[in-house]
């Protein structure tokens, strides 16, 4: 018999938080992310993200075990400013079994038709700026810390039971050459000269602050044709600096800026914290912070996060600047290999500025939608 239950105290969120520890505890490619930051994520009175969203979650239980999750999500920002009338699901982790995806998905089909809206997608976030897709390729490969890991029945069930692909991702890994390329450095000088651009250093995290505003600006600028979009409101901006820009490293985030002071590009990675974050096991305390800080410093491997360049400046070079500051990071750290971040499939352009560095697509994920 299967039964699903509705999420009504901080109790049942733990347990919905912590379920995927217990279906991935023998899977050696799936990372876990830190279970203090996940509740946090899901509360509604610490994620400014409810000030235009809706969620509720809910837990499916089979001969009396836990054995599936989902959460049920509104965007309505979405619907009301993008005129999607869409309902979300994320969150999702489930048994090898089609009926307890069937019943976890009827629950999101019923909310949606409840509010009158058109079709349901998932899994996603509550924005863009999270996680999204079903992994469809690379189940033999470790997910990085702003992605899910899925076992092949995920897709296989959506399948089933009707759901067809809406958004796809791609992901490469890049072998990092022991020197920056010749042409990519005199690339960036002429770029630089002719339009007056100059990189920014940073010292410390707190000189990093007061461009994180206009960070968040270029990437809604700068994707803001993608299907996927949602616009990265003030309160997440606000929520994203004192969340995570504190921790990342000065070192790994290049700000270029135009001869007025006007931030143009930016680019965003960090050490893959993969290993480090299986090792802390969802847990900062005791040892996890330990396993964190010796991978920011001993990582060969890193990830590409964020980029964003004014629409203005896109097509003209400014990428060699870019990856011209990223190689002479990567070497000075000993970082041998870097994982993009998803890309969506048709963003070809992005997709064109990893040409050179040997890419190897080794993972794909997609989100599948319903029509209600």
């Amino acid at each position: 018999m299967i039964e699903i239950l509705k999420v009504t105290n901080r109790k049942g969120l733990k347990q919905f938080v912590t379920f995927p520890f217990q279906l991935y505890k023998d899977c050696k490619y799936w990372v876990p992310p830190i279970i203090k930051d996940e509740m946090e994520t899901l509360d509604s009175s610490k994620n400014p993200v409810f000030q235009n969203a809706e969620a509720d979650y809910y837990l499916a239980y089979k001969d009396g075990k836990i054995a599936g999750r989902i959460a049920v999500i509104i965007n309505h920002l979405e619907i009301d400013e993008l005129k999607k009338r869409k309902i979300r699901f994320g969150w999702f982790d489930v048994i090898d079994d089609l009926q307890v995806t069937e019943a976890l998905l009827d629950i999101v089909y019923e909310t949606g038709r409840k509010n009158n809206l058109e079709y349901a997608e998932g899994p996603v976030g509550f924005s863009n700026m999270e996680k999204a897709g079903i992994l469809t390729m690379g189940y033999e490969e470790m997910n990085t810390m702003i992605t899910w890991y899925h076992y092949p029945y995920y897709a296989k069930h959506f399948e089933q039971l009707g759901l067809e692909k809406q958004a796809t991702w791609i992901e490469f890994r890049l072998a990092i050459p022991p020197k920056a390329f010749e042409k990519v450095k005199k690339f960036s000088r002429i770029v630089r000269q002719r339009y007056g651009l100059s990189v920014v250093r940073f010292k410390n995290k707190k000189e990093i602050l007061p461009y994180v505003d206009e960070m968040f600006g270029l990437l809604n600028s700068t994707y803001n044709t993608l299907q996927t979009f949602v616009p990265v409101q003030q309160y997440q901006i606000d929520y994203y600096k004192e969340k995570y820009f504190t921790f990342i490293h000065p070192d790994y985030i290049t700000c270029i800026k135009d001869e007025h002071d006007k931030l143009i590009a930016f680019s965003v990675v960090m050490p893959s914290f993969s290993k480090a974050l299986k090792k802390a096991n969802g847990k900062v305390f005791p040892f996890g912070w330990w396993h964190i800080i010796r991978a920011q410093k001993k990582a060969k491997t890193a990830a590409f996060y964020l980029i964003g360049i004014d629409p203005k400046y896109q097509g003209k070079g400014v990428t060699a600047i870019v990856f011209e500051e990223m190689q002479q990071l990567f070497n000075s750290k000993g970082i041998e290999i870097v994982e993009t971040n998803p890309e969506l499939k048709e963003n070809t352009a992005v997709q064109l500025l990893w040409k050179d560095y040997s890419p190897v697509q080794h993972k794909e994920r997609s989100t599948f939608r319903k029509e209600l």
